[in-house]
């Protein structure tokens, strides 16, 4: 099994669809909640949740972001040197326990670094959505790839 892409491998209008999903637990979401000292009380007090617009307590949007970057790490940042920014990450919708996280990437740009040629930044849009294919969260990146090494092939 193939795991990332050099840079000659992304073209923009890419679209990757990234699998399996990942359905969120309730341990999931309060392990990492307490893990990273996030003590909004929407992701670990049911009774303070319950009253709220939602009725429910909401997943960590953290949570949703990582499994959104790590679903996509095969496809996108697997060859990857570095993730250099990350210009926008939105909260669209929300996730609650039960919920499975689909993504999507798509690629936007991309460009040969000019100081190194062993190397290139890719620009990436990534829409993660639920089982109802209701989005809730979208993110851009830029990534730094290799390109590939010259007698290197296609695997």
């Amino acid at each position: 099994m193939k795991f990332g892409r050099y840079f000659d491998e992304f073209e923009p209008g890419q679209v990757f669809e990234h699998w399996p999903g990942r359905t969120i637990n309730e341990a999931d979401d309060t392990w990492f909640s307490l893990m990273t000292m996030n003590q909004n009380p929407l992701h670990i007090d049911e009774n303070y949740a319950s009253k709220t617009q939602h009725g429910q307590r909401l997943v960590n949007g953290i949570l949703v972001f990582a499994i959104a970057v790590g679903m996509s790490v095969p496809d996108v940042s697997g060859l990857a040197i570095a993730n250099l920014e990350y210009e926008s990450v939105k909260h669209v919708g929300p996730v609650f326990h039960g919920d499975t996280i689909y993504a999507r990437t798509r690629v936007l740009e991309t460009r040969l670094s000019k100081s190194k040629p062993d190397r290139g930044v890719v620009t990436v849009e990534t829409t993660a959505f639920n089982q109802r294919k209701e989005t809730v969260l979208t993110l851009r990146r830029l990534v730094l790839v290799l390109t590939r090494p010259a007698g290197a092939t296609e695997s």
